[in-house]
């Protein structure tokens, strides 16, 4: 198989470049080596609580060269997203200051007021709480349109789990019945339009990168990009094999990349 043969790299982050704050062997050389041979890389992820900034100041601290033109997280998606629909739109958001940020970064309008807002966003948010939820319902009832920036039922942290941005939609579900009109984040087929888009590049020229079959695989699957699973993160050959999610390729680790 010839891994070089693609012009773009779209890289999910968490179990397929590094596990946690160690770097996944050789996953530096990798993209290192992509780079050098003018091939264009993006990297993804569905967090919302860093900024793309704070990602890039991580892989630069692993030895890998990126800016934050590279990466592509949840609130960029959500941002881009609400601003082809409505540019200049007020928003309630749900969500930490680096969602807020990006927001407004895109020319987006932040209010406070439930009943002022276009949309609704919602995030994961470790600051949640009844006020917020009261609010919410508010801005549904009032026509706020209704987006999330990802699906995760919770986010893995050292010593175990927390609950990640489905515990906030399944209070609102609970409270108006409504779930999100649009979900942002992977296996969103919106997040690898905005990756293309970044890219300038038609999908088939493109390889998408991943530890997880039902977010990285499926998500390329869907949108008609050829697909690399690592064994590095989630998913197991067991796992694999179970599965009817089928990707382009199997790899140990991203190192397989340089191999021809």
């Amino acid at each position: 198989m010839d891994l070089l043969k693609y012009e773009g790299y779209i890289f999910d982050l968490d179990g397929t470049i590094y596990l946690s704050n160690r770097l996944l062997a050789n996953a530096d050389r990798v993209i290192a080596s992509l780079l050098r041979q003018s091939k264009k890389v993006v990297f993804l992820t569905n967090k919302p609580i860093e900024s793309r900034a704070a990602y890039a100041e991580k892989l630069n601290r692993m030895g890998i060269s990126v800016t934050i033109d590279n990466i592509i997280n949840s609130s960029l998606v959500t941002a881009d997203c609400i601003r082809q629909e409505k540019p200049g739109a007020v928003v309630y958001v749900i969500g930490e200051p680096p969602l807020i940020e990006e927001l407004e970064s895109a020319g987006l309008q932040i209010t406070q007021d439930p009943l002022q807002a276009d949309f609704l966003v919602v995030a994961f948010d470790r600051t949640f709480h009844y006020n917020k939820l009261n609010d919410a319902m508010i801005a549904l009832k009032n026509g706020a349109r209704y987006f999330a920036t990802n699906p995760d039922r919770t986010c893995p942290v050292d010593g175990g789990e927390i609950p990640d941005c489905a515990g906030m939609m399944g209070a609102i579900e609970g409270v108006t019945g409504r779930r999100p009109e649009l979900i942002c984040g992977k296996p969103s087929p919106q997040m690898l339009k905005t990756a293309l888009n970044r890219l300038q590049l038609p999908v088939e020229s493109c390889l998408m990168i991943g530890d997880r079959l039902e977010t990285d695989i499926q998500m390329g699957i869907d949108l008609g990009i050829d697909t690399a699973l690592v064994l590095t993160g989630i998913t197991n050959f067991e796992m694999l094999k179970a599965s009817p999610i089928k990707p382009t390729y199997v790899l140990q680790s991203v190192a397989d990349i340089l191999i021809e």
